[in-house]
């Protein structure tokens, strides 16, 4: 069955950047199962999915603009450490930020004594990644699946909607 839009694929994949470093796999444990079309995965891997069928192994190269995104300077900014009065911040947290433009999730990428240096970009932004995949399985998604936007277990979705 070629893959498609609301087809279910469960794959295995390792993604690593141009430079050849691993960042993720999912190799050593569970394989991965997303419903095809409804952009749980980055652009350039949906894409490249398509057509596909079970057994399928490939290599597909993601540019940032169809990964997640260029970085965008402006999103770095030094904020004065009495915002944070409280709080016992740390270089790599992340957490939700109140923006003008609403919330956005940030890193804090520095720290110092009277400033914290906070970053919205995606730690992956302006990455071209590499993905080594392979395909275990593709099925048609059920209409529950579908409905709500997500793969089911054998027993359900395991909450309520």
């Amino acid at each position: 069955m070629p893959i498609a839009d609301n087809h279910v694929v469960t794959l295995h994949y390792t993604v690593k950047t141009r430079d050849g470093d691993e960042i993720d796999s999912s190799r050593n444990g569970e394989p991965l199962s997303f419903i095809q079309g409804s952009k749980y995965m980055i652009q350039g891997l949906e894409e490249a999915l398509y057509d596909k069928d079970k057994g399928h192994k490939f290599e597909v190269m993601v540019e940032p603009e169809k990964a997640y995104g260029e970085r965008h300077e402006q999103l770095v900014q030094k904020v004065p450490i009495n915002m944070f009065e409280g709080m016992d911040v740390e270089v790599g947290m992340s957490f939700r930020a109140t923006t003008d433009q609403g919330e956005q999730s940030v890193i804090i990428v520095d720290k110092d004594d009277e400033h914290i240096t906070v970053d919205g970009n995606h730690p992956l932004s302006g990455q071209t990644l590499l993905f080594d995949v392979s395909i275990e399985d593709v099925r048609d998604a059920t209409k529950d699946e579908i409905d709500h936007g997500h793969v089911h277990g054998p027993d359900g979705c395991g909450h309520s909607h």
